[in-house]
């Protein structure tokens, strides 16, 4: 197969666009939204982002090697002089996205997008390691998952290329259905459905109909939707997708996973059955949330022809996606790292995670507030009482303005708590206090800044 290009005809077809010097112009294998990573022969793509604009680096683009650059009509005037191909459109960002989906177009590659409430990076980065065993993979990068990010992950990807794994995000209506579209997924995951981004989806039933986008695309280009049986909202909209798999731990779907015990250090042990088809797996990650993670990730790969073998040689080689139920052992405690975002069942499954650690008796909870919940804010952080259980060795610390509301719950049912109104008093606790032999667990929205505190524990314990 030859090498990959973006033609001239290809930028022609793009909506609105207008070209200017296109009798230099010669097919492209690379674009780029970021000057600096810009080679000879590239087409560069001007975006207007929150912090930086890219037609102020247009310049700099042309100067490392771009033979065309694509940016907004309102600004070509800027322009005029440069003697290279220029692409002029009504926006530049959507450009970008049409571009992406042109190449994904002529990619061979499948295309597996993963979206979901809770554990979407954790179930991209396991889907992605199993499926090395068998295929080129070309994955989403750090927290890629918008707009911007899902058409340079496409992007890329080359003719070498087998699978790619996308994930997907949303904070908001309507990205799901607009990324969903420049991807065209032949594969499409959701995890669960949650009370994340509430502020902006206002309950579990938008965050259902946002995610869901990523479902109607891929059906409606004859692509499989994965079902999660064990998800009630999920399932329950299942009968409006035709060509349809589903996973769960309920015994009534169509890959079964059972959970058989725990490790003495928390580490889960689990089966999968998918018709004749039955394995064993001691997960090197913690939780029963990796688990379902991995139910998830070993659905895809069973569907795209992986061995039993196969997949339980990248079991080996699952590592924790940092500060996301990470956990690290020092000598005298234990600290579990879910620092990265939070969510109300994130933080019930982190704490369930942190109970099945045995290798100490005393449990250490410190969380920091949880964004995006909108007006139900108050009522969803007093409701986090319900994940505690009234015990001698456990303690839960607090910081942020929602958290004052969980310790007056958690007061009532006198589980020893501590609410600091600063961080810099949270810090000292966490310096001084004795708190050797123990499982800690650091939780928080990313906003809250709380792996500051995995830091101080990290210091103090080495």
């Amino acid at each position: 197969m030859g090498k990959l290009k973006i033609t001239l005809e290809d930028l022609f077809n793009l909506p609105s666009a207008v070209i200017y010097n296109p009798d230099g112009f010669r097919p492209i294998s690379k674009v780029e939204i970021d000057s600096r990573k810009v080679k000879k022969g590239c087409l560069f793509v001007a975006i207007k982002g929150e912090k930086f604009d890219g037609h102020d680096f247009v310049l700099t683009a042309v100067q490392n090697g771009a033979q065309a650059v694509v940016v907004n009509k309102k600004k070509m005037k800027k322009f005029d002089s440069l003697d290279i191909t220029l692409i002029a459109v009504d926006d530049t960002t959507t450009a970008f996205g049409d571009i992406a989906n042109i190449w994904r177009k002529k990619l061979k590659a499948k295309v597996v997008s993963i979206t979901g409430s809770n554990g979407k990076t954790t179930t991209k980065e396991m889907v992605s390691t199993l499926l090395a065993e068998k295929y080129n993979v070309v994955k989403t990068l750090a927290n890629n998952n918008n707009h911007i990010g899902v058409p340079l992950t496409i992007l890329s990807a080359d003719e070498k290329c087998d699978v790619i794994v996308l994930e997907q995000g949303t904070n908001h209506f309507g990205e799901i259905a607009y990324s969903s579209k420049i991807s065209q997924p032949d594969f499409a995951l959701m995890t669960n459905i949650g009370d994340s981004h509430l502020e902006f989806l206002k309950n579990r039933e938008g965050v259902y109909k946002e995610k869901s986008a990523l479902f109607t695309e891929t059906e409606k280009n004859g692509g499989i939707v994965l079902v999660n049986a064990d998800d009630s909202i999920i399932n329950g909209n299942a009968k409006n997708f035709k060509n349809k798999l589903s996973f769960g731990f309920s015994g009534k779907a169509d890959v079964n996973g059972k959970i058989l015990g725990y490790t003495d250090d928390g580490r889960t042990k689990v089966q999968i059955t998918s018709g004749k088809n039955q394995f064993e797996a001691t997960l090197p990650v913690y939780g029963e949330a990796n688990a379902k993670n991995f139910l998830a990730a070993a659905t895809v790969a069973l569907k795209l022809g992986l061995t039993k073998k196969q997949i339980l040689n990248g079991v080996k080689k699952f590592a924790p996606v940092h500060g996301r139920i990470e956990v690290k052992k020092f000598k005298n405690a234990v600290v579990i790292d879910d620092t990265y975002n939070a969510s109300p069942a994130s933080v019930k499954s982190a704490v369930e995670t942190m109970n099945k650690i045995r290798t100490y008796k005393n449990k250490i909870v410190v969380l920091g507030d949880i964004f995006e919940l909108g007006n139900q804010s108050v009522k969803i952080h007093k409701e986090l009482e319900k994940v505690f259980k009234p015990a001698k060795n456990l303690v839960v610390l607090t910081v942020g303005t929602m958290m004052q509301h969980l310790v007056k719950e958690l007061r009532k049912k006198k589980i020893r708590s501590i609410h600091f109104f600063l961080r810099e008093a949270l810090s000292l606790y966490l310096q001084y206090e004795e708190i050797e032999n123990a499982v800690i667990l650091v939780k928080g929205s990313r906003g809250m800044k709380m792996e500051e505190f995995v830091n101080i524990l990290e210091k103090r314990f080495e």
